[in-house]
């Protein structure tokens, strides 16, 4: 096996802009201009613990007020002058017209002062992000002036992810460091002890005295190289919003991320950007890394002490070789751990918009394989249960044996009218829908020839999903 450490990583590219952190305590900072947007940047400045110096002869009433109660705030009378950039540490200017934010934008860079331009992203060395505060957790969205909404919503939504706790384990965070230094743990134990921190921060308690001693115990009684552990990760069925917020946090602390083809690439570049990534797919009838490969790259990954991330679709216990992976994991004494995602089935009640086991047509929901260790259809499936009127079933890896499954069913005494579809890519925005009966199905599906991922669902309960795409086709 190659040595991860000496694999080649491609270079960043395209990146907007450098999103940095200007620490500008006890510094000073100026300010041209004094309207109600002046007043809001000045606040900001001075919440980092800079001193800020206002250049405006007729201020908003915004700003007199703000510089009358925040004493780091100093308004000066007059127009601002080349000399005020000696000494400042950055330099804010707010003018009606580019003419005046040209000379200001050339004075700061004389001077050898960064400098912004409120709503002038073209005369600015940088921008102000979108902030999430939890100081000393402070989060920046950017999208470089283009779409400061855009920002205010993903701001919003990142707000939501974040425990109420999380600014309580910052503080704990910057209180520790010192003492961590203290204790002089190997590297790989401090990174230990980090991961053992992150796992309790982003729980839902505030942290305790006794939390940093327990963190630390536990790191440094992993003697020699830290242990690797193996996290079989459920990715969902596609669409990447529907990966767990367990399955997030697991993927993003990795240090090697093994991949199924059936996993969405966003998902994949969710993990950390120096994680190594490799995929494993393994694809009916076409070429695939064999199983036996796949579990003794884990072993060897963990041997080494990584923290291994196994993605699969779906949900890696519904049709997902998880047990034999636990048990060889199990077995070469490596630790592992399952977190479970969306299983294909839900994705696609999802995009369906219908319940799964809606008690007047299905009182039974079943999951099953149409594909056996030979690739065949398996000869033991409950022929009765699956032709229950009442059962809604989901067929996985059903697509190169739909016909035999078909013909046996009918064999078994199915009704042919049995509503019957085939849904390719679930949740994913090439999502794909056959409609049709078990008789008609098969047919149907050889014409289509689908190449994504594919679920068959079967029983009445799909009945009224068949209605609603023959209504949206009539419309059409």
């Amino acid at each position: 096996m190659n040595d991860l450490a000496d694999m080649d990583r491609p270079p960043m590219q395209g990146l907007a802009s450098l999103p940095v952190f200007f620490d500008l305590a006890g510094r000073r900072t100026l300010l041209a201009g004094g309207s109600p947007q002046a007043a809001w940047k000045a606040e900001l400045l001075q919440a980092a613990g800079a001193r800020v110096d206002v250049y405006c002869p007729a201020p908003s009433p915004e700003m007199r007020a703000l510089a009358a109660r925040v004493p780091a705030i100093t308004l000066v009378d007059r127009l601002w002058r080349e000399a005020d950039f000696d000494g400042a540490a950055i330099a804010i200017g707010d003018f009606p017209t580019n003419d005046e934010a040209a000379e200001f934008q050339a004075a700061a860079r004389r001077a050898r002062v960064p400098v912004n331009l409120v709503d002038k992203p073209d005369f600015s060395d940088f921008q102000f992000g979108t902030i999430i505060d939890r100081s000393p957790l402070v989060i920046a969205i950017s999208t470089k002036g283009a779409a400061p909404v855009f920002a205010l919503a993903l701001r919003g939504r990142f707000e939501g992810l974040l425990p109420k706790t999380i600014k309580l384990w910052a503080e704990a965070a910057q209180s520790w460091r010192a003492k961590l230094k203290a204790a002089k743990l190997s590297a790989p134990h401090r990174r230990r002890f980090w991961e053992l921190f992150v796992a309790r921060a982003l729980g839902t308690r505030a942290p305790r005295a006794k939390d940093y001693d327990e963190i630390l115990a536990h790191a440094a009684s992993e003697q020699g190289k830290p242990r690797g552990s193996v996290a079989l990760v459920g990715a969902g069925p596609g669409d990447p919003e529907l990966i767990t917020m367990k399955g997030l946090r697991v993927l993003q602390a990795a240090d090697v991320v093994l991949f199924d083809d059936l996993v969405a690439p966003a998902i994949v570049e969710m993990a950390r950007r120096e994680a190594v990534k490799i995929g494993v797919g393994k694809r009916g009838y076409q070429p695939s890394c064999r199983q036996d490969d796949i579990i003794a790259r884990l072993i060897s990954l963990a041997n080494e002490g990584k923290r291994v991330v196994r993605l699969k679709g779906g949900d890696p216990s519904i049709f997902g070789r998880a047990n034999e992976e636990i048990a060889a994991l199990g077995a070469a004494g490596v630790e592992v751990e399952v977190v479970p995602g969306v299983t294909a089935a839900l994705g696609a009640a999802a995009s369906l918009k219908l319940s799964l086991t809606e008690r007047d047509h299905a009182r039974r929901l079943q999951f099953i394989t149409a594909h056996a260790r030979n690739g065949r259809l398996p000869q033991d499936l409950d022929w009765a249960a699956i032709c229950d009127p009442s059962a809604a079933t989901a067929v996985y890896m059903g697509v190169r044996t739909l016909p035999d499954l078909a013909k046996r069913l009918l064999e078994q005494g199915i009704d042919p009218q049995t509503p019957a579809l085939l849904i390719e890519s679930a949740t994913w925005p090439s999502e794909r829908r056959i409609h049709s009966t078990i008789a008609k199905l098969a047919d149907q599906v050889a014409a289509a020839k689908p190449s994504g991922p594919c679920l068959v669902l079967i029983g009445q309960i799909f009945a009224e999903a068949a209605s609603r795409a023959l209504a949206a086709e009539a419309e059409a």
